[in-house]
């Protein structure tokens, strides 16, 4: 049986998402109102999902790389940049992180929304679960991240990632400090249930 998908708009686009890939919600949408691309930097979209940073990072990127490790994001993102026009400036990679990418694979910016809920023992693994569980502390994934990513930065390039308040804001900065690099929470929103999504800017210190 196919896989069902829903419509979500933003802006001019409008996004196709598969039953299988995590719906845009609050914490994407803040995400692409503060995404600020450059014309010719090369972006790297962590997480792709249904596509949506990536298509509006290659408004003015030259290259976008779109990675995510659910199979059904890699197909659902690259049908949305079909349908928006820009598939020309973006490539699709399947995979968990920063593994489909040696060393030498730099970029000027680099984009995560983490998976930062905190999960049961007992909850189904399902692809969309992976898209928000961060494990039982919901700091699995982020921390990984951050670790990994001093080595894929350009010089004076940024990190834009997404988290809540729930997987824990100082120990971000702490593990950010821990890389030698600097952080600012560059946004943040109020959401139901006592949650606070925030967005942190990350950079190298130079």
């Amino acid at each position: 049986m196919p896989s069902r998908s829903k419509q979500v708009f933003f802006r001019e686009y409008t996004f196709s998402v598969d039953e299988n890939v995590y719906e845009p919600a609050e914490d994407s949408f803040l995400f692409a109102e503060n995404l600020e691309v450059k014309e010719g930097e090369r972006v790297l979209d962590v997480g792709t999902g249904c596509g949506l940073l990536a298509v509006i990072a290659a408004e003015k990127a030259i290259e976008v790389i779109a990675v995510d490790v659910n199979p059904y994001s890699v197909q659902c993102a690259k049908d949305n940049a079909r349908v928006s026009n820009t598939h020309d400036k973006i490539a699709f990679v399947q995979g968990d992180l920063f593994a489909p990418f040696v060393n030498f694979a730099k970029f000027d910016v680099i984009l995560f929304n983490a998976p930062y809920l905190t999960r049961d023992e007992d909850e189904s693994d399902s692809w969309v679960t992976r898209a928000w569980s961060g494990g039982s502390s919901g700091r699995e994934i982020i921390d990984r991240f951050i670790a990994q990513s001093p080595i894929h930065l350009e010089r004076r390039g940024r990190l834009l990632l997404l988290q809540s308040n729930i997987a824990g804001i100082e120990e971000t900065f702490r593990a950010f400090e821990t890389q030698g690099m600097t952080a600012e929470i560059l946004a943040q929103c109020s959401v139901p249930f006592f949650e606070t999504i925030v967005l942190f800017q990350s950079k190298l210190r130079v």
